[in-house]
């Protein structure tokens, strides 16, 4: 990483330090990469962000209490989209994809005739959960928006339509609807299947690779965006905890397992913390979606299972930054 930005990042406000480290993490991200290396070239890009995701555990640790508040928020950027587009439009959610992911979009977007007319890295809610990012949506849960009963003032006259289905049944689902909200729970349910195996990275890697580059995929997406303007985001991104350092001082993981067991995020009563430690293992923060104990950077502990390889939900990068891909396709 630039060593400017760390510098920066001591010496901007929050409301201009967050969205230049949003700025900042986007070409590392959306580079190309070949798809035989799509474990290891993902890999090297995760640990280039460790000294980012260091220093925001660290030094500036208190910059994630304005992370609500100055952040570039995706539920944000979705709303204005859609008041934006006056013509027919479509929004694909795609449940946990991350940075890493962007490469194979961009580059299959370009190679099959589309037209990017902005890409970016925006951010989740906090926690960075399904059902928080529902909720700044509008519609409350997940669930809601399966079969077309989701209803938000802010996406007046959407179609709404969840599942995790295959591609090619997906665009079966997509009808003659102008306005189209689709939330597809890929690669959010294998990222959680692939979290017990040690080398459960590596497979997801490969797979979305593959899944992104593939026709049944883009036929879904050709479908979607037949006669609309599309936005691919997603509600979070995830983390790689075989990055991750482990915490060895006893009082510190027990601290950690107390509260997270081998999770990332716990919801508590009120923001009083108990913890000693500075800079803190964890954060409380106040968010619109109520008082949340969060853990704070890079950390993996030893708990009954051992620690999941793939998670969620915790305040480092990839776990809050998502891809923001607006696009169309002209004989569409």
């Amino acid at each position: 990483m630039d060593k400017s930005l760390i510098a920066d990042i001591h010496r901007l406000p929050a409301q201009e330090a967050w969205p230049k480290i949003f700025s900042a993490l986007w070409p590392l991200f959306a580079e190309p990469i070949r798809q035989d290396l799509a474990d290891a070239k993902t890999t090297e890009r995760d640990r280039a962000i460790k000294p980012l995701d260091d220093v925001l555990a660290g030094s500036a640790w208190d910059l994630w209490a304005s992370f609500e508040s100055a952040s570039p928020k995706t539920a944000d950027a979705l709303k204005a989209f859609w008041q934006r587009q006056t013509t027919p439009k479509a929004i694909l959610i795609l449940d946990a994809l991350s940075l890493r992911e962007a490469p194979w979009i961009l580059e299959s977007a370009q190679q099959r005739g589309y037209t990017v007319h902005s890409a970016g890295a925006t951010a989740s809610e906090l926690p960075g959960d399904t059902t928080p990012f529902a909720r700044a949506m509008g519609f409350g849960q997940r669930t809601r928006l399966q079969n077309n009963q989701g209803n938000s003032a802010a996406f007046p006259e959407a179609f709404t339509e969840s599942t995790d289905l295959p591609w090619v049944d997906c665009a079966s689902l997509i009808k003659a609807d102008p306005n189209i909200i689709f939330w597809h729970h890929w690669p959010d349910e294998r990222m959680h299947h692939l979290a017990e195996q040690g080398a459960g990275y590596r497979v997801l890697a490969k797979e979305a690779a593959a899944v992104l580059t593939g026709d049944e995929f883009w036929a879904f997406i050709d479908k979607l965006a037949t006669g609309r303007r599309l936005v691919i985001t997603a509600d979070h991104g995830y983390s790689n905890p075989a990055l991750f350092p482990d915490v060895y001082p006893e009082d510190q993981k027990a601290y950690l397992k107390g509260q997270f067991k081998s999770g990332r995020n716990n919801e508590v009563k009120d923001a009083k913390t108990e913890q000693h430690w500075v800079p803190p293992l964890s954060q409380v923060l106040t968010t619109q979606h109520g008082n949340w104990n969060i853990v704070l950077g890079r950390k993996k502990w030893r708990s009954q299972g051992g620690y999941p390889s793939l998670a969620h939900g915790g305040l480092s990068l990839l776990e809050v930054a998502v891809p923001f891909i607006e696009l169309s396709k002209l004989n569409n």
